[in-house]
């Protein structure tokens, strides 16, 4: 049995004429209509008929598409996204005026009729019989309804969407057909309803709400007659007449559909002149659509939260239908960004880094024991204009989610490596010579077949002060090069790339790590959320969460709301507490007395690494207090810019290194982060110093040994290593000293030995600096 209609039943001479028109439209007069004639189409009205009876016999309506909305940690509005901007509303909640405008202008017998307009069929088939072509339709709101929800489904598929509107006698009568249905189930009231929140009205709003949004900047419960008329006259041709771009046409239109509500006693004469001698009173709201408009400079974290609901099977189980959920809409995403957090990145990287400089800066922090992902930012502003220094590649993530393969990482590697050998019974004082050259030690242990040096490559310390023995806590200090090869070749590779995979640091490209004992001196391209993720499972304790961008997800179908699952942080042991506790006591001492004291914090325990690559191509800070992460990056995209002679954010550098761009950078965003947050403390280790050996003089600032920074060991141009220390590339050698006293400068040695086979990964991936 049928629903009542709320709108009211049809007299018997109604139904009877409804069944009249859709004898007439399922035969030759529909052609006539709105088609050429039957004839040319070469179908007969019998099989018209018979196509009538083979449709499905209930009406598809999909849920109308609606903006969504993406939440701070807080609940405040980060952006809004959408296929179609609309916000469905009840027919209570649009105002009388409009309802009675689009049913004057669009079908004045709404009420009197059926699904089809019989007087209206018949007066356009006369019309149209007379003229001989197509000039009048009589198409009434139910059919139009029912069109627009063939374009909703439709989507944004170009092919779908002609199927859709095609002026075939098949479609005619798929339409009436389902017209019958709706108003049979649904009633007048309800079709006005779903019609006036699924019609677009131009610029780019669908729905009377966003219209009345987009047009007047109030809701549609709020509406002014002359306001109402201008929107109804709208729907027939929202190009043609929209007052946006045509002020005087808008306005003539307007006044037809006053005229004719005053016709039709929708409203009297005089309230119709009257409204006609009214401006438009346009307070026109530019469309927010897409992380362009994101607050708080969070538009990277925007399209990476984008990026995770259309990548992660919580929300579907194919690509297809993870994008089909998405462009439904309806949804309304809290994530974790800290409002607090991501102000004071993006303030730091602004005060470090201006947006026209020739690199660029990004910075992530994570909280520790969660995964959360509390800020993500970058020195170029999100955004499709290269003039503007604009781009939407986010070089915090990965390519995955971020379009970016992530940056060689340098010295911030080398903690890596000393947790795997804490992990494999090396203790915090071990010792290794340390020469100032080495012949990298042959064959190293994989976890496949062994690495062999057969090539007889050598790499160099910073410059030739630098020479052993050191214990670890000074290595990690100084960030000797040699001590960290000794200490691959001692616990073998294996155990380096297994840490790693327990810590998942894989290569921006998704791929693991190489067996190569270059990794050591952070020749792979890693992601700055990958590097803060990991260096939070020394703040955790050993333990690591995977990193999560979103809280929870409702949808809102119609008038029913419901929560959808969310990917969860799996936190899992990577190293006991003991190892990730003397990691942290090695890396405050980076931070108090190495090449990281620029970026220590005063008011609370910090540990970190500094690190560059690559003729200064790459410069690195990543560091953590107990209870926040966080990685910084400075570079530039293209990986060819040296950071020699250069000037970011008004400061001019001879040389850049991790702690004097990247280190201030980490040292203000997470001051401000963390500001009026508990001051935690790292569990205290002690690491005995090493006993001073006078002939090494170490304590003396020397060269590259001063309280600055310690210069890289270069690129690898196009295959080398070291920075063409090692022939077999075209890089430049080391930048030899820091900033202390006695530093060697643009000191570029090139002696001539070549790389083994497998010793490098490829063009540009050269290994981490002294810092």
């Amino acid at each position: 049995m049928p629903k009542k209609r709320s709108g009211g039943g049809l007299s018997p001479a109604q139904q009877a004429a409804k069944f009249l028109g859709v004898s007439v439209l399922a035969g030759a007069v529909m052609a006539g209509i709105a088609l050429p004639a039957v004839g040319a189409l070469g179908l007969a009205a019998k099989g018209s008929v018979e196509s009538f009876d083979e449709l499905p016999a209930n009406l598809k309506t999909p849920p109308l598409s609606q903006r969504t909305t993406i939440l701070d940690a807080d609940g405040g509005q980060i952006a809004t996204v959408y296929s179609r901007d609309r916000t469905v509303v009840d027919l209570k909640d649009i105002s009388p005026y409009l309802q009675k405008a689009i049913v004057a202008i669009e079908d004045s017998r709404f009420y009197e009729h059926g699904a089809i307009d019989l007087k209206g069929v018949l007066r356009a088939l006369n019309k149209n019989a007379r003229s001989g072509e197509v000039s009048e339709g009589a198409s009434t709101l139910t059919q139009q309804y029912v069109k627009n929800v063939f374009v909703e489904e439709a989507g944004d598929d170009p092919t779908k969407v002609a199927q859709a509107t095609q002026q075939t006698i098949g479609r005619k009568i798929a339409e009436l057909k389902y017209a019958i249905q709706v108003e049979e189930e649904l009633g007048k009231k309800k079709i006005l309803e779903n019609y006036l929140n699924i019609t677009f009205f131009g610029q780019q709003a669908y729905g009377v709400e966003a219209a009345s949004q987009r047009y007047f900047s109030k809701h549609a419960k709020d509406l002014a007659l002359q306001e109402a008329a201008l929107l109804a006259g709208l729907v027939q041709s929202p190009s043609r007449y929209d007052p946006v771009n045509d002020e005087a046409e808008a306005t003539k239109r307007r006044n037809v559909v006053l005229q004719r509500m005053a016709q039709v006693g929708a409203v009297s004469q005089a309230e119709a002149d009257k409204a006609a001698q009214a401006p438009l009173g346009l307070k026109v709201s530019k469309p927010k659509n897409g992380c362009i408009t994101a607050v708080n400079d969070a538009g990277f974290f925007c399209d990476y939260v984008r990026n995770v609901f259309l990548n992660d099977p919580v929300f579907g189980k194919t690509k297809e239908d993870r994008v089909k959920v998405w462009n439904q809409g309806g949804l309304t995403i809290r994530t974790t960004l800290d409002p607090q957090a991501q102000g004071s990145v993006q303030q730091s990287l602004k005060d470090h880094v201006n947006e026209s400089d020739e690199v660029a800066a990004a910075a992530t922090l994570v909280e520790p024991g969660t995964g959360k992902i509390v800020a993500m930012g970058q020195s170029k502003p999100y955004g499709t204009n290269a003039k503007q220094h604009e781009t939407v590649i986010n070089y915090s993530a990965d390519q995955k989610l971020g379009t970016s393969n992530g940056f060689p990482t340098g010295s911030t590697f080398k903690p890596f490596v000393a947790a795997a050998a804490l992990e494999e019974g090396r203790p915090a004082t071990q010792e290794y010579p340390s020469p100032y050259e080495l012949t990298v030690p042959s064959p190293i242990q994989t976890c496949g077949k062994p690495y062999t040096n057969e090539d007889g490559a050598k790499i160099p310390n910073e410059n030739e002060s630098e020479k052993g023995p050191y214990q670890l806590k000074e290595a990690m200090a100084l960030s000797v090069n040699t001590y960290f090869i000794e200490m691959v070749a001692d616990i073998g590779l294996c155990p380096v790339t297994k840490m790693t995979e327990k810590l998942h640091v894989r290569q921006g490209s998704g791929k693991e790590l190489p067996q190569v004992p270059s990794i050591a001196l952070g020749t792979e391209s890693v992601s700055p959320l990958t590097m803060a993720s990991a260096y939070a499972a020394f703040a955790n304790r050993g333990m690591y969460c995977t990193p999560i961008a979103i809280e929870a997800v409702t949808q809102q179908v119609g008038k029913t709301k419901k929560s959808l699952e969310v990917p969860k942080s799996t936190c899992s042991r990577a190293m006991s507490e003991g190892t990730a506790d003397t990691v942290n006591a090695l890396l405050e001492g980076v931070v108090d007395s190495g090449t990281g004291k620029q970026a220590g914090l005063s008011d609370r325990d910090s540990a970190g690494k500094t690190g560059t690559t690559d003729e200064r191509r790459n410069a690195w800070f990543v560091g953590y207090t107990p209870n926040l992460s966080g990685a910084v990056w400075v570079g530039s995209a293209t990986q060819q810019v040296k950071m020699r002679n250069i000037t970011i954010g008004g400061v001019y550098h001879d040389l850049v290194y991790g702690s004097d761009t990247p280190g201030p950078i980490w040292k203000d965003a997470m001051t401000g982060a963390l500001e009026g947050k508990e001051a935690e403390s790292f569990v205290d280790v002690h690491i005995p110093d090493p006993v001073e050996k006078n002939e090494d003089d170490r304590d003396k600032p020397g060269p590259g040994n001063g309280d600055g920074d310690n210069g890289d060991n270069g690129g690898n141009g196009d295959g080398g290593f070291i920075g063409g220390l090692i022939s077999g590339g075209n890089g430049n050698g080391g930048d030899g000293g820091g900033n202390g006293s006695g530093g060697t400068g643009d000191n570029e040695p090139n002696p001539g030995f070549s790389a083994p086979e497998g010793f490098i990964r490829g063009a540009g991936t050269g290994p981490g600096g002294r810092d």
